[in-house]
């Protein structure tokens, strides 16, 4: 049987050693339809400030899968791969949400407010099925129910090949399921080279830079140097660890800067993010300029 490709898009251009361009989107058709004919890399269903409804976060999904799209490019990986970020904080140690929406297909969640070794852990077990403990890639142990009939279809492929596919890279070099934890305290800052150290899988580190500055005393303050200093430890504890860190509000005025301080994670709002994708594609090289 031959090898299925690549289908999470962000993990295809991370392996390769490029920057993902991705985007925050309200769980609305017609947004999910625009953002699935740019060139991103994902697109982060946001439900954290949304309301969470599965059945909206599903018809998004649905109106995504162009099927003239899937023929052109020979592959059954989508065209912007599908993600979300849950409603639930780190410390709720919440599983349900993370298993409803990978049970219908999404490909990556974003945990917001993780700030302990043990919500590290609790976001990346949830995202991982069970199996015995000889087995390779054990730790963290997966407590994922088992549900797949209808991510398996979604993303194209057999039960079978859907379990053999559904972890969370890196972790698993074949895993398609990419777990974000947000950096959003000043506790987060000073745990984070435990959790980077002691739990693997975590795919990338996201800075909530809107929280983190509420919880330092200086509300969206975001060039203030108290609020600057804790943005950079971030990074640098990741770059440290070898961990992709990501920065929540790229555009086309500090694309350029964001990239070459070795942000690998560049999201943006979507209401300003298409300037700041065309720029960050040919800053980073895989678009020419014009």
């Amino acid at each position: 049987m031959a090898e299925i490709p690549r289908l999470n898009g962000a993990v295809r251009a991370l392996e390769q050693g490029k920057p993902t361009f991705t985007t925050f989107s309200p769980p609305e058709i017609g947004m999910a339809q625009t953002i699935n004919a740019a060139p991103y890399d994902a697109v982060v269903f946001e439900m954290e400030h949304n309301p969470y409804d599965i059945q909206v976060l599903r018809n998004c999904m649905q109106y995504m899968l162009d099927r003239k799209q899937i023929l052109k490019s020979g592959s059954l990986a989508p065209a912007v791969t599908p993600m979300v970020r849950i409603p639930a904080n780190g410390g709720e140690m919440n599983q349900f949400l993370a298993k409803q929406v990978l049970d219908i297909g999404v490909y990556g969640i974003v945990w917001p407010h993780v700030s302990t070794v043990e919500e590290a852990r609790n976001a990346v077990a949830a995202c991982r099925y069970p199996r015995p403990p000889s087995a390779q890639y054990y730790e963290p142990a997966g407590q994922r129910g088992d549900a797949p009939k209808n991510a398996a279809p979604y993303w194209g492929l057999t039960a079978q090949e859907y379990y053999a596919r559904a972890d969370v890279w890196p972790l698993n070099p074949k895993g398609e399921i990419l777990v974000g934890i947000q950096c959003e305290e000043a506790r987060a800052i000073k745990n984070l080279p435990k959790m980077l150290e002691q739990v693997p899988g975590i795919g990338f580190v996201l800075i909530g830079e809107g929280d983190l500055s509420q919880d330092l005393g200086f509300p969206r303050q975001y060039e203030h140097p108290t609020v600057a200093a804790a943005i950079d430890e971030i990074l640098a504890i990741c770059k440290a660890h070898n961990v992709v860190c990501g920065h929540p509000h790229a555009n086309a005025r500090n694309i350029e800067e964001l990239v070459g301080k070795g942000y690998r994670w560049l999201m943006s709002l979507p209401t300003t993010s298409f300037g700041g994708l065309e720029k960050g594609l040919q800053v980073s090289g895989r678009a020419p300029a014009k």
